[in-house]
């Protein structure tokens, strides 16, 4: 069975160009995370102001780790301001079951 993680942070925003800019910040301040793997910011076809980011771990164990540690809420803070606060949880995290 694979161990990869993805998890998924609910986001509102009706300025893309900021929510886009809070991205790239935060994503180059974790280009040098251990386990990793990239990240992406998504928009709703449906909603223009529903994002959501998508993170791919190595393993559930790299992101406990940097979830942990002490940078984890100030490299992220730059994102903070968007999250989706209407949802029951802000974030989800789920295993890779199958992949191709």
């Amino acid at each position: 069975m694979n161990s990869a993680v993805r998890v998924v942070l609910y986001h509102a925003c009706e300025e893309p160009d900021r929510i886009a800019a809070a991205y790239h910040e935060v994503s180059h301040r974790l280009a040098a995370v251990p386990g990793l793997l990239g990240n992406e910011l998504l928009r709703s076809r449906d909603d223009p102001t529903d994002y959501i980011v998508v993170s791919s771990w190595r393993d559930l164990a790299a992101f406990e780790a940097w979830e942990g540690g002490a940078e984890h809420r100030e490299d992220t803070a730059p994102l903070r301001p968007f999250r989706r606060t209407t949802s029951r949880q802000p974030f989800g995290i789920y295993q890779v079951v199958a992949a191709y």
